[in-house]
């Protein structure tokens, strides 16, 4: 699980880095605040961008937005750790990608 929480963490960089240079927010100490990193708890794992509380993960590998740190906001789901390439992360929050129709 832990790879898959580094490569979460990987991707939400990335795609915030990018969305700051395009946006021409690219600034030093904005891309320095758009590193995601992971802490690992007893119920959840948060997911931190920055100091600040993005997401967390439960150990079914659910991810959810937060209420507040610490508290997950059941209403705000982003699929899970295996389908984190369906979902945008470079925004305030993620969004999921038109992905075209799967050819049996």
């Amino acid at each position: 699980m832990e790879e898959k929480l580094k490569a979460l963490c990987d991707k939400i960089t990335q795609e915030t880095r990018e969305n700051l240079i395009k946006r021409h927010l690219g600034c030093q100490d904005n891309l320095d605040n758009a590193i995601a990193h992971f802490k690992i708890g007893n119920k959840y794992t948060k997911v931190d961008v920055g100091s600040s509380g993005k997401y967390m993960v439960d150990k079914e590998s659910n991810i959810w937005g937060i209420k507040a740190y610490g508290q997950i906001h059941k209403g705000h789901f982003y699929g899970t750790l295996d389908t984190i390439n369906d979902y945008f992360w470079g925004d305030y929050t993620a969004r999921k990608i038109n992905l075209p129709d799967k050819v049996n």
